[in-house]
């Protein structure tokens, strides 16, 4: 699928630039830096991918292979302005991270109120079990939550740093709900939902990351403001705390089902390796079988591939997650539009018949709130998959996957065909030709258990369907294979 936003555009380094602007000498970080176009990430090739050797993260792998439809949400003080999560914050990606901000101020005085954002943020309308009824309703079967994106704010109470929802300084510390993570992680469980904890890698709030007094000076990038392999003292005191909040998540929130990690440049091959595998090895002695998803690194921490929004043209051959946006922005936008069950159920099939699950992130309101148009997408799709899951849910792989309107998954002797219809469609056929090879003994259509008769020849079937509403085209019909 051809998809622009997935692109990562490869620049000069901007040590280089400040060189030849200011004919300083400035050290060469460990490779070029590359600027993320519109917060957008490519995602690691299958040929990278290594199966795990553990049997526990096997089953584990196998189980989300089974879950498909996960919620993902980014939150935090940023959602205050309604721009993009965290980026605005480097000065390398300002040329599109900081559109629609009042500009009279220089970069520094942004940062600086970037940075001071949680002073304001106060979430009073925030239920967390309110939130889980309505991610039920729409059929979600595991949470990614951004416990902490690239600006370094913890929406949980973390003992390594104060820049957090916790914070005497933040509004909504003395809230009965201030430990977002702790209330939202236990508000899903009860109803049956996984947990991935979504980290990132990178921190651009503590000192020893963005750390002052080092020859880049002010002009901050999405690395550190240092070349690790020549401070090691000081990057040794990023990989604690790191590996301290890492590990504070994993012991004090209950089971995860995954750890998600973001900022995929912090890893060994950049010269930034804050030793992840250690780390995950050891959680996993309390957090059997806990999937990793290191993206976009590759290697036997990365247990699943994280597509980001965009849909593979074809079936990967390992596990994998299209990471996708309800409305126009991961974080909360004002005034956004959101897409329609019909297009969110058409794009789960689609990446359900190519063996994916489907992430879909909604940003919460900066009062604590899920928006009215997101909510009411969320339950259209419910509402779908109340009556059609069967053939999502636990589902694996199945040729011809998809042919032009037609998607196919497969269930141990079943095979579903996914008829879909686009909403301008009136005149719903009552025939349709499934582009299906294999011996089919019988069809029923999922919803009513009905079955119908069908005709076989070479390169598929043709189904009679029963009399119905011929003028309104449903989201999708549904047919039961039985081979």
């Amino acid at each position: 699928m051809e998809n622009d936003t997935t692109a990562v555009r490869m620049e000069l380094d901007e040590t280089e630039r400040l060189t030849a602007e200011n004919g300083t000498e400035q050290p060469r970080e460990a490779e070029p830096e590359e600027k993320i176009q519109e917060g957008v990430h490519n995602y690691s090739a299958a040929g990278e991918y290594i199966w795990p050797a553990e049997e526990k993260v096997l089953e584990k792998l196998e189980w989300f292979q089974d879950q498909k439809l996960a919620l993902m949400m980014h939150w935090g003080p940023y959602s205050q302005l309604g721009i993009v999560e965290s980026w605005a914050l480097s000065d390398a990606d300002a040329e599109w991270s900081r559109t629609g901000i009042d500009w009279g101020v220089s970069g520094e005085e942004f940062k600086e109120q970037y940075f001071g954002l949680n002073k304001t943020f106060n979430p009073i309308r925030f239920e967390p079990e309110k939130w889980a009824d309505i991610a039920a309703e729409a059929g979600i079967r595991y949470l990614v939550f951004t416990t902490k994106h690239h600006d370094g704010f913890c929406m949980w109470d973390t003992r390594y740093s104060d820049y957090k929802i916790t914070g005497k300084d933040c509004p909504f510390h003395t809230n009965k709900y201030a430990d977002i993570c702790g209330h939202l992680f236990e508000a899903f469980r009860k109803k049956g939902i996984g947990i991935a904890a979504y980290f990132s890698k990178a921190d651009w709030h503590i000192d020893s990351y963005w750390a002052k007094g080092y020859p880049r000076g002010d002009y901050m990038w999405r690395g550190p403001s240092y070349v690790p392999a020549e401070h090691r003292e000081e990057w040794e005191k990023f990989v604690e705390f790191t590996g301290n909040q890492i590990k504070e998540l994993a012991t004090r929130y209950g089971k995860l089902d995954i750890m998600w990690f973001d900022a995929g440049w912090v890893c060994k091959r950049t010269g930034q390796d804050i030793r992840l595998g250690e780390i995950i090895d050891e959680i996993r002695t309390w957090q059997p079988g806990m999937l990793c998803a290191d993206r976009t690194v590759g290697g036997p921490y990365e247990n699943y591939i994280t597509p980001e929004q965009c849909v593979p043209e074809k079936p990967l051959g390992v596990p994998w997650e299209s990471c996708i946006t309800l409305g126009t922005s991961f974080s909360f936008a004002y005034e956004d539009t959101y897409k329609s069950p019909r297009e969110v159920i058409h794009l789960l099939a689609d990446i359900v018949a190519k063996g994916g699950n489907l992430a879909i992130n909604v940003g919460p309101q900066p009062d604590g709130r899920l928006p009215k148009g997101a909510v009411a997408a969320l339950k259209g799709m419910g509402a779908w998959l109340k009556v059609y899951g069967e053939a999502i849910y636990g589902t694996r792989v199945c040729a011809p996957y998809k042919k032009d309107n037609i998607a196919f998954t497969g269930k141990g002797e079943t095979v579903y065909a996914l008829e879909m219809f686009a909403e301008e469609e009136t005149a719903v056929p009552d025939e349709v030709w499934i582009p299906y090879e294999g011996n089919v003994k019988n069809v029923t259509m999922l919803d009513t258990g009905e079955k119908v008769l069908f005709t076989g020849s070479a390169g598929g079937i043709m189904v009679k369907v029963p009399c119905r509403d011929k003028t309104t085209a449903p989201i999708a019909r549904v047919y039961k294979l039985e081979i």
